[in-house]
């Protein structure tokens, strides 16, 4: 059985959340639904889309773990944007929180060093 995931992540302004989330991915946007969506796939059956609903935004919390998180890290730096936090667990399980223009909470996480 294959299963794909739709992670939704509601915003303001389409045109300021899409170059956001272009430079917080490193890609444009894998396909465009309509007007209002943009989605990015970020493994197969695997995806993140914005889509304009005003009254929603601000609220979207989400995690990705990645196997190459310092790489990751590094690559979105470069591309100006900086986490506005990090976390290391007791386990050793790392976090990088970053927030888009709207405020929705988009996290990558990696295993311990």
């Amino acid at each position: 059985m294959t299963v794909d995931l739709f992670a939704g992540i509601p915003v303001r302004d389409y045109a300021a959340a899409a170059a956001w989330y272009e430079r917080l991915l490193g890609a444009p946007p894998s396909f465009l639904p309509n007007d209002t969506e943009a989605v990015w796939e970020l493994a197969e059956h695997r995806y993140v889309f914005i889509e304009v609903r005003p009254d929603h935004a601000g609220h979207a919390m989400h995690t990705v773990f990645v196997s190459d998180f310092d790489a990751r890290i590094a690559q979105i730096a470069e591309r100006g944007l900086e986490p506005v936090g990090r976390e290391t667990y007791d386990n050793g399980v790392r976090k990088a929180t970053f927030r888009d223009p709207d405020g929705n909470e988009i996290g990558f996480g990696g295993g311990p060093v």
